[in-house]
């Protein structure tokens, strides 16, 4: 992790997954030149950001957005979360309303940079978490989450990578046998990940394995919101 205030002894490497370019880009410039990152990754989608952790091994730091092609809500923050416990994330979004920003922090993010922000705001940002704090936008007012929500992402953080995976199966309709076939496992082996699920879930049934999955989406935290 980046709590160390020493100087790093190995080359410092972050992982940046945005799915627009030239945000993008400018991002891994940020970290480059202003951050001092040698080896910066990117991704333009949560499946590829997971599989960039699984083959090449744990980063420094890791710069999030919310908004991806494969992730509705929160659950790609909390499936990263899971895959990489250990690494500070920061979420760069273009939502700046309160309740996201909480419910982000309730997720496991270390801080939260609205896009619009100047890049002075994301290096306050990577200074507060090279110092162990966690980073909350100038603007934000403490917005504490309803306790049934708050629940809801504490069990979902407790489930495993694989078993994140199969639940967002679940919330597709998917079968367990379909399941098993997405993801090249024994049917068996899926039965077993979703008794497992419910148990950390503490529901009976897939039906409210779904609903507790909705919780730490967008539609949840702002029910009014038009985008």
């Amino acid at each position: 992790m980046m709590q160390n205030q020493t100087a790093p002894t190995h080359p410092q490497r972050a992982l940046v997954i945005d799915d627009h370019p030239m945000f993008c880009d400018a991002l891994e410039l940020t970290l480059r030149n202003a951050a001092a990152f040698e080896d910066v990754a990117t991704a333009d989608s949560l499946t590829t950001g997971l599989e960039v952790l699984s083959r090449d091994g744990p980063r420094d730091l890791i710069v999030l957005d919310l908004n991806l092609p494969d992730v509705s809500g929160f659950d790609g923050l909390i499936r990263m979360r899971t895959q990489a416990p250990d690494t500070p994330v920061i979420v760069v979004s273009s939502m700046a309303e309160n309740a996201i920003i909480s419910a982000a922090i309730d997720a496991g993010a270390s801080g939260y940079v609205p896009k619009h922000a100047p890049h002075s705001e994301f290096r306050a940002a990577l200074d507060a978490i090279a110092q162990g704090s966690t980073y909350l936008p100038e603007q934000y007012v403490e917005c504490p989450q309803p306790s049934d929500r708050a629940d809801a992402v504490t069990r979902l953080r407790s489930l495993t990578a694989q078993q994140a995976r199969i639940l967002e199966l679940i919330c597709d309709g998917k079968l367990n046998k379909q399941i098993a076939f997405d993801l090249s496992i024994a049917e068996t082996t899926v039965k077993a990940h979703v008794t497992a699920i419910m148990r950390k879930l503490a529901v009976q049934s897939r039906t409210q394995a779904v609903l507790v999955a909705q919780q730490a989406k967008f539609a949840a935290i702002l029910p009014s919101a038009d985008a």
